[in-house]
Protein backbone atom coordinates (compact mmCIF):
# COMPACT_ATOMS: atom_id res chain seq x y z
CA UNK A 1 0.00 0.00 0.00
CA UNK A 2 2.90 1.86 0.85
CA UNK A 3 4.71 2.16 -2.22
CA UNK A 4 1.54 2.00 -4.50
CA UNK A 5 -0.40 5.00 -3.06
CA UNK A 6 2.73 6.92 -1.67
CA UNK A 7 1.94 9.75 -4.16
CA UNK A 8 -1.94 10.05 -2.84
CA UNK A 9 -0.79 10.16 0.86
CA UNK A 10 1.77 13.17 -0.19
CA UNK A 11 -1.30 15.06 -1.43
CA UNK A 12 -2.79 13.69 2.00
CA UNK A 13 -0.47 15.33 3.88
CA UNK A 14 -0.03 18.54 1.79
CA UNK A 15 -3.76 19.21 2.29
CA UNK A 16 -4.21 18.23 6.71
CA UNK A 17 -0.84 19.77 7.28
CA UNK A 18 1.43 21.55 4.51
CA UNK A 19 3.47 18.66 4.44
CA UNK A 20 6.52 18.77 1.71
CA UNK A 21 7.17 16.28 -1.17
CA UNK A 22 10.47 15.95 0.20
CA UNK A 23 9.32 15.43 3.99
CA UNK A 24 6.53 13.38 3.48
CA UNK A 25 8.95 10.02 2.69
CA UNK A 26 11.54 10.91 5.33
CA UNK A 27 8.97 11.78 8.25
CA UNK A 28 6.05 9.05 7.43
CA UNK A 29 7.07 6.20 5.00
CA UNK A 30 10.71 5.31 5.35
CA UNK A 31 9.71 4.52 9.05
CA UNK A 32 6.69 2.62 7.79
CA UNK A 33 8.79 0.66 5.14
CA UNK A 34 11.66 -0.50 7.47
CA UNK A 35 9.41 -1.87 10.34
CA UNK A 36 7.21 -4.12 8.02
CA UNK A 37 10.82 -5.29 6.56
CA UNK A 38 12.45 -5.87 10.03
CA UNK A 39 8.57 -7.63 11.55
CA UNK A 40 8.71 -9.84 8.29
CA UNK A 41 12.51 -10.60 8.38
CA UNK A 42 12.70 -11.40 12.20
CA UNK A 43 8.84 -12.78 13.17
CA UNK A 44 9.57 -16.32 13.34
CA UNK A 45 12.28 -15.44 15.92
CA UNK A 46 10.00 -12.96 18.01
CA UNK A 47 7.28 -15.69 17.82
CA UNK A 48 9.89 -18.73 18.77
CA UNK A 49 9.23 -20.07 22.42
CA UNK A 50 12.26 -18.11 24.73
CA UNK A 51 13.95 -20.76 27.20
CA UNK A 52 14.23 -19.43 30.56
CA UNK A 53 16.32 -20.78 33.13
CA UNK A 54 15.79 -23.73 35.00
CA UNK A 55 16.13 -24.98 38.82
CA UNK A 56 16.91 -27.60 40.50
CA UNK A 57 13.38 -28.73 40.56
CA UNK A 58 12.72 -28.12 37.07
CA UNK A 59 16.40 -29.36 35.51
CA UNK A 60 14.84 -31.82 33.22
CA UNK A 61 11.48 -29.99 32.25
CA UNK A 62 10.76 -27.65 29.65
CA UNK A 63 10.49 -23.98 30.64
CA UNK A 64 10.03 -21.18 28.18
CA UNK A 65 8.02 -18.14 27.34
CA UNK A 66 5.68 -18.60 24.86
CA UNK A 67 4.52 -15.12 23.20
CA UNK A 68 1.00 -15.28 22.13
CA UNK A 69 -1.76 -12.79 20.70
CA UNK A 70 -3.91 -10.51 22.96
CA UNK A 71 -6.81 -10.55 20.88
CA UNK A 72 -8.24 -7.43 19.77
CA UNK A 73 -6.34 -4.33 20.22
CA UNK A 74 -7.57 -0.54 19.62
CA UNK A 75 -5.17 1.67 17.81
CA UNK A 76 -5.95 5.57 18.09
CA UNK A 77 -3.51 7.73 16.08
CA UNK A 78 -2.61 11.21 15.90
CA UNK A 79 -2.78 13.95 13.44
CA UNK A 80 0.76 15.43 13.37
CA UNK A 81 2.27 12.02 11.93
CA UNK A 82 -1.25 10.44 10.68
CA UNK A 83 0.48 7.79 8.85
CA UNK A 84 3.61 7.15 10.88
CA UNK A 85 2.31 7.12 14.22
CA UNK A 86 -1.30 5.17 12.90
CA UNK A 87 0.45 2.43 10.90
CA UNK A 88 3.55 1.86 12.86
CA UNK A 89 1.35 0.41 16.07
CA UNK A 90 -0.21 -1.42 13.66
CA UNK A 91 2.49 -3.76 11.88
CA UNK A 92 3.32 -4.94 15.58
CA UNK A 93 -0.56 -5.81 16.09
CA UNK A 94 -0.25 -7.82 13.14
CA UNK A 95 3.41 -9.69 13.41
CA UNK A 96 2.11 -10.35 17.12
CA UNK A 97 -1.15 -12.19 15.73
CA UNK A 98 -3.96 -9.52 16.85
CA UNK A 99 -6.66 -8.31 14.82
CA UNK A 100 -7.04 -4.53 15.29
CA UNK A 101 -9.73 -1.57 15.15
CA UNK A 102 -7.88 1.70 13.27
CA UNK A 103 -9.10 4.86 14.53
CA UNK A 104 -7.64 8.10 12.64
CA UNK A 105 -7.40 11.29 14.06
CA UNK A 106 -10.63 13.33 12.66
CA UNK A 107 -7.69 16.46 12.68
CA UNK A 108 -5.99 15.35 9.69
CA UNK A 109 -9.46 14.61 7.59
CA UNK A 110 -8.03 13.77 4.53
CA UNK A 111 -5.28 11.51 6.13
CA UNK A 112 -8.04 9.84 7.56
CA UNK A 113 -10.40 9.39 4.58
CA UNK A 114 -7.77 7.69 2.10
CA UNK A 115 -6.86 5.45 4.92
CA UNK A 116 -10.34 4.39 5.17
CA UNK A 117 -10.33 3.75 1.76
CA UNK A 118 -6.89 2.46 0.84
CA UNK A 119 -6.56 -0.22 4.05
CA UNK A 120 -9.47 -2.34 2.76
CA UNK A 121 -7.53 -2.64 -0.54
CA UNK A 122 -4.36 -4.90 1.30
CA UNK A 123 -5.90 -5.94 4.77
CA UNK A 124 -8.91 -7.69 5.80
CA UNK A 125 -11.18 -5.27 6.57
CA UNK A 126 -13.19 -7.55 9.04
CA UNK A 127 -9.87 -8.27 10.81
CA UNK A 128 -8.15 -4.66 10.46
CA UNK A 129 -11.36 -1.83 10.21
CA UNK A 130 -10.57 1.60 10.21
CA UNK A 131 -13.12 3.89 12.00
CA UNK A 132 -13.76 7.52 10.87
CA UNK A 133 -15.36 10.14 12.98
CA UNK A 134 -14.46 12.93 16.00
CA UNK A 135 -15.45 12.43 19.76
CA UNK A 136 -18.33 10.71 19.68
CA UNK A 137 -17.10 8.00 17.59
CA UNK A 138 -14.17 7.46 19.54
CA UNK A 139 -16.13 7.56 22.97
CA UNK A 140 -18.35 4.71 21.61
CA UNK A 141 -15.38 3.11 20.35
CA UNK A 142 -13.66 3.15 24.16
CA UNK A 143 -17.04 1.69 25.45
CA UNK A 144 -16.14 -1.45 23.74
CA UNK A 145 -14.16 -4.09 25.18
CA UNK A 146 -10.50 -4.59 23.96
CA UNK A 147 -7.98 -6.32 24.98
CA UNK A 148 -4.84 -3.88 24.47
CA UNK A 149 -5.47 -0.35 23.42
CA UNK A 150 -2.97 1.76 22.11
CA UNK A 151 -3.10 5.43 21.97
CA UNK A 152 -1.04 8.28 20.74
CA UNK A 153 -2.14 12.14 22.09
CA UNK A 154 -2.05 14.83 24.64
CA UNK A 155 -2.33 13.80 27.85
CA UNK A 156 -5.60 15.31 28.65
CA UNK A 157 -6.71 12.55 26.25
CA UNK A 158 -4.74 10.15 27.54
CA UNK A 159 -6.41 10.08 31.04
CA UNK A 160 -9.68 9.79 29.31
CA UNK A 161 -8.67 6.63 27.64
CA UNK A 162 -7.13 5.30 30.55
CA UNK A 163 -10.10 6.07 32.28
CA UNK A 164 -12.42 3.95 30.20
CA UNK A 165 -9.88 0.73 29.52
CA UNK A 166 -9.64 0.72 33.52
CA UNK A 167 -13.62 -0.44 33.11
CA UNK A 168 -13.11 -3.50 31.34
CA UNK A 169 -9.00 -3.73 32.86
CA UNK A 170 -7.87 -3.21 29.48
CA UNK A 171 -3.72 -2.63 29.69
CA UNK A 172 -3.36 0.61 27.70
CA UNK A 173 0.23 1.98 25.86
CA UNK A 174 -0.18 5.85 26.42
CA UNK A 175 2.37 7.56 23.77
CA UNK A 176 1.65 11.15 25.33
CA UNK A 177 4.09 13.98 25.26
CA UNK A 178 5.50 16.83 27.53
CA UNK A 179 7.88 19.53 27.82
CA UNK A 180 11.12 18.13 26.59
CA UNK A 181 14.12 20.46 27.04
CA UNK A 182 17.38 20.88 25.42
CA UNK A 183 20.27 21.90 27.21
CA UNK A 184 23.39 23.61 25.27
CA UNK A 185 26.62 23.47 26.95
CA UNK A 186 28.62 26.41 27.12
CA UNK A 187 31.61 25.11 25.70
CA UNK A 188 29.51 22.94 22.50
CA UNK A 189 29.76 23.60 18.82
CA UNK A 190 26.94 26.18 18.39
CA UNK A 191 27.13 26.75 14.77
CA UNK A 192 25.99 22.34 14.91
CA UNK A 193 24.05 22.61 17.57
CA UNK A 194 21.61 25.20 16.34
CA UNK A 195 21.57 23.66 12.65
CA UNK A 196 20.09 20.27 14.22
CA UNK A 197 18.04 22.12 17.42
CA UNK A 198 16.49 24.59 14.35
CA UNK A 199 15.16 21.52 12.33
CA UNK A 200 14.02 19.46 15.17
CA UNK A 201 12.03 22.02 16.44
CA UNK A 202 10.63 23.58 13.11
CA UNK A 203 10.33 20.51 10.65
CA UNK A 204 6.30 20.14 10.42
CA UNK A 205 5.98 23.34 11.89
CA UNK A 206 6.81 22.28 15.56
CA UNK A 207 4.16 19.73 16.07
CA UNK A 208 5.90 16.78 16.90
CA UNK A 209 5.51 15.21 20.65
CA UNK A 210 9.47 14.93 20.43
CA UNK A 211 10.44 18.27 19.30
CA UNK A 212 12.99 20.47 21.52
CA UNK A 213 10.11 22.35 23.58
CA UNK A 214 13.07 24.68 25.39
CA UNK A 215 16.25 25.33 25.30
CA UNK A 216 18.18 25.71 28.60
CA UNK A 217 21.60 27.79 28.72
CA UNK A 218 24.25 30.11 29.90
CA UNK A 219 23.07 33.70 29.67
CA UNK A 220 26.71 34.45 28.27
CA UNK A 221 25.73 32.35 24.54
CA UNK A 222 21.77 32.88 24.81
CA UNK A 223 22.50 35.95 21.49
CA UNK A 224 24.91 33.36 19.41
CA UNK A 225 22.25 30.58 19.78
CA UNK A 226 19.66 33.19 18.77
CA UNK A 227 22.01 34.07 15.82
CA UNK A 228 23.00 30.53 15.02
CA UNK A 229 19.18 29.49 14.46
CA UNK A 230 18.54 32.79 12.60
CA UNK A 231 21.21 31.81 10.38
CA UNK A 232 19.68 28.12 10.04
CA UNK A 233 16.34 29.38 9.10
CA UNK A 234 17.53 31.24 6.21
CA UNK A 235 19.26 28.41 5.21
CA UNK A 236 16.36 25.90 5.41
CA UNK A 237 13.30 28.21 4.23
CA UNK A 238 15.11 31.58 2.94
CA UNK A 239 14.07 35.06 3.90
CA UNK A 240 10.67 34.55 3.79
CA UNK A 241 9.00 31.08 5.23
CA UNK A 242 5.65 31.70 4.61
CA UNK A 243 6.60 31.30 1.28
CA UNK A 244 8.94 28.23 1.63
CA UNK A 245 7.54 24.96 -0.12
CA UNK A 246 9.69 22.93 2.63
CA UNK A 247 7.61 24.66 6.13
CA UNK A 248 3.88 23.61 7.37
CA UNK A 249 1.33 24.75 8.77
CA UNK A 250 -0.85 24.29 11.93
CA UNK A 251 -3.59 21.90 12.02
CA UNK A 252 -6.56 23.87 12.30
CA UNK A 253 -7.69 27.48 13.65
CA UNK A 254 -8.13 26.03 17.48
CA UNK A 255 -4.93 24.80 17.71
CA UNK A 256 -3.33 28.37 15.18
CA UNK A 257 -5.29 30.05 18.53
CA UNK A 258 -3.57 28.44 21.09
CA UNK A 259 0.21 28.83 19.91
CA UNK A 260 -0.69 32.25 18.99
CA UNK A 261 -1.96 32.54 22.30
CA UNK A 262 1.33 31.69 24.22
CA UNK A 263 3.43 34.32 22.84
CA UNK A 264 1.02 36.98 24.50
CA UNK A 265 3.50 39.24 26.05
CA UNK A 266 6.60 38.75 24.66
CA UNK A 267 8.78 40.20 21.95
CA UNK A 268 9.56 37.76 19.68
CA UNK A 269 13.64 37.78 19.06
CA UNK A 270 13.16 35.99 15.62
CA UNK A 271 9.97 35.40 14.09
CA UNK A 272 6.68 36.35 15.47
CA UNK A 273 4.73 36.99 12.05
CA UNK A 274 1.72 34.71 11.66
CA UNK A 275 -1.39 34.92 9.30
CA UNK A 276 -4.78 33.63 10.61
CA UNK A 277 -5.78 32.56 7.24
CA UNK A 278 -3.45 30.26 6.10
CA UNK A 279 -2.48 29.27 9.69
CA UNK A 280 0.67 30.70 9.09
CA UNK A 281 3.32 31.21 12.03
CA UNK A 282 6.80 31.87 11.81
CA UNK A 283 9.72 30.07 13.06
CA UNK A 284 9.86 31.70 16.51
CA UNK A 285 12.34 32.57 19.25
CA UNK A 286 11.72 34.39 22.17
CA UNK A 287 14.42 35.19 24.52
CA UNK A 288 14.82 35.26 28.41
CA UNK A 289 11.65 33.36 29.31
CA UNK A 290 11.13 33.25 33.03
CA UNK A 291 10.58 29.91 34.47
CA UNK A 292 7.03 29.88 35.57
CA UNK A 293 5.60 31.98 32.53
CA UNK A 294 2.66 30.58 30.89
CA UNK A 295 5.06 29.55 27.75
CA UNK A 296 6.45 27.27 30.25
CA UNK A 297 3.38 25.50 31.81
CA UNK A 298 2.06 23.25 28.57
CA UNK A 299 3.54 21.69 25.49
CA UNK A 300 3.82 24.38 22.53
CA UNK A 301 3.36 21.99 19.95
CA UNK A 302 3.87 24.58 17.72
CA UNK A 303 6.83 26.77 15.99
CA UNK A 304 7.48 29.10 18.98
CA UNK A 305 10.87 28.11 21.07
CA UNK A 306 11.20 29.56 24.60
CA UNK A 307 14.86 30.32 25.70
CA UNK A 308 15.04 30.23 29.18
CA UNK A 309 18.76 30.73 31.31
CA UNK A 310 20.33 29.01 33.77
CA UNK A 311 23.16 29.52 35.44
CA UNK A 312 25.89 26.06 35.03
CA UNK A 313 24.71 22.39 34.50
CA UNK A 314 23.80 22.06 37.99
CA UNK A 315 20.79 24.85 37.80
CA UNK A 316 19.90 22.90 34.52
CA UNK A 317 19.71 19.53 36.04
CA UNK A 318 18.07 21.05 38.94
CA UNK A 319 15.64 22.72 36.40
CA UNK A 320 14.68 19.22 34.58
CA UNK A 321 14.10 17.23 37.81
CA UNK A 322 11.91 19.15 39.74
CA UNK A 323 9.39 19.15 36.75
CA UNK A 324 7.50 16.20 35.13
CA UNK A 325 9.31 13.34 33.51
CA UNK A 326 9.56 14.57 29.72
CA UNK A 327 9.33 12.50 26.79
CA UNK A 328 12.68 13.18 25.43
CA UNK A 329 15.66 15.19 26.92
CA UNK A 330 18.52 16.48 24.61
CA UNK A 331 22.05 17.22 25.74
CA UNK A 332 24.28 19.47 23.62
CA UNK A 333 28.16 18.76 25.16
CA UNK A 334 31.40 18.33 24.19
CA UNK A 335 32.42 17.78 28.07
CA UNK A 336 32.03 13.97 28.22
CA UNK A 337 31.34 15.14 32.21
CA UNK A 338 28.39 17.15 31.74
CA UNK A 339 26.76 14.14 29.37
CA UNK A 340 27.42 11.66 32.29
CA UNK A 341 25.77 14.00 34.91
CA UNK A 342 23.01 14.63 32.57
CA UNK A 343 22.07 11.26 31.76
CA UNK A 344 21.94 10.18 35.29
CA UNK A 345 20.73 12.61 36.90
CA UNK A 346 17.85 13.02 34.99
CA UNK A 347 14.86 10.76 33.83
CA UNK A 348 12.79 10.96 30.50
CA UNK A 349 11.25 8.34 27.86
CA UNK A 350 14.15 9.21 26.26
CA UNK A 351 17.65 10.89 25.54
CA UNK A 352 19.44 12.17 22.52
CA UNK A 353 23.19 13.64 22.76
CA UNK A 354 24.45 16.65 20.36
CA UNK A 355 21.13 15.85 17.94
CA UNK A 356 17.55 16.09 18.87
CA UNK A 357 14.61 13.27 17.91
CA UNK A 358 17.17 10.58 16.66
CA UNK A 359 16.44 8.43 19.13
CA UNK A 360 12.78 7.14 17.52
CA UNK A 361 14.55 6.37 13.95
CA UNK A 362 16.31 3.17 15.66
CA UNK A 363 13.51 0.68 15.94
CA UNK A 364 16.14 -1.25 18.06
CA UNK A 365 14.97 1.32 20.83
CA UNK A 366 12.22 1.34 22.73
CA UNK A 367 10.14 4.33 22.42
CA UNK A 368 7.66 6.12 24.72
CA UNK A 369 7.05 8.04 28.00
CA UNK A 370 7.41 8.33 31.54
CA UNK A 371 5.17 9.32 33.98
CA UNK A 372 3.06 12.19 32.47
CA UNK A 373 5.18 11.55 29.00
CA UNK A 374 3.43 8.08 28.50
CA UNK A 375 3.07 4.52 29.34
CA UNK A 376 3.91 1.44 27.47
CA UNK A 377 6.95 1.01 24.63
CA UNK A 378 7.22 0.52 21.03
CA UNK A 379 8.90 0.16 17.66
CA UNK A 380 10.47 -2.82 16.09
CA UNK A 381 10.41 -6.09 18.56
CA UNK A 382 9.37 -3.86 21.12
CA UNK A 383 6.04 -3.24 19.40
CA UNK A 384 5.83 -7.05 18.68
CA UNK A 385 6.25 -8.10 23.09
CA UNK A 386 3.92 -4.86 23.71
CA UNK A 387 0.77 -6.22 21.97
CA UNK A 388 1.50 -9.94 22.68
CA UNK A 389 1.28 -12.20 26.37
CA UNK A 390 4.21 -13.37 27.21
CA UNK A 391 2.64 -16.56 28.93
CA UNK A 392 5.44 -18.11 31.00
CA UNK A 393 5.26 -22.32 30.51
CA UNK A 394 6.55 -25.48 32.36
CA UNK A 395 6.23 -28.67 30.94
CA UNK A 396 7.40 -31.65 33.53
CA UNK A 397 7.31 -35.09 32.68
CA UNK A 398 5.75 -37.79 34.57
CA UNK A 399 8.69 -39.61 34.91
CA UNK A 400 12.02 -39.69 37.29
CA UNK A 401 9.69 -39.56 40.53
CA UNK A 402 9.34 -42.25 43.29
CA UNK A 403 5.84 -42.84 44.13
CA UNK A 404 4.70 -43.65 48.10
CA UNK A 405 2.01 -45.91 47.91
CA UNK A 406 -0.74 -45.24 50.71
CA UNK A 407 -0.36 -48.19 53.49
CA UNK A 408 -3.54 -50.47 53.92
CA UNK A 409 -5.93 -49.75 56.85
CA UNK A 410 -4.98 -52.67 58.46
CA UNK A 411 -1.37 -52.62 59.10
CA UNK A 412 -0.02 -52.20 62.20
CA UNK A 413 1.26 -49.00 62.95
Amino acid sequence: MITDRQGEIATALKQDINRSQYDTPLLELIGLENEISLAVSKLAQWDAPRPVEKSLLTISDQVYIQPEPLGVVLIIGAWNYPWALTLQPLVGAIAAGNAAVVKPSELSEYSASLLKALLPRYLDQELYPVVCGGVSETQELLRQRFDHIFYTGNSTVGKLVMEAAARHLTPVTLELGGKSPCYIDKDVDLRVACRRITWGKFVNCGQTCIAPDYILCEPSIQNRVVEGIRQTLLEFYGPDPKSSPDYGRIINQRHFNRVMALLDGYTAALGGQSDSSQRYIAPTVVKDVPPYARLMQEEIFGPLLPIVTISDVDDAIHFISEREKPLAIYVFSSNKKVIKRMLAETTSGGVTVNDVMMHYTLNSLPFGGVGQSGTGRYHGKHTFDQFSHHRACLVKSLGMERVNMPRPAWSVQ
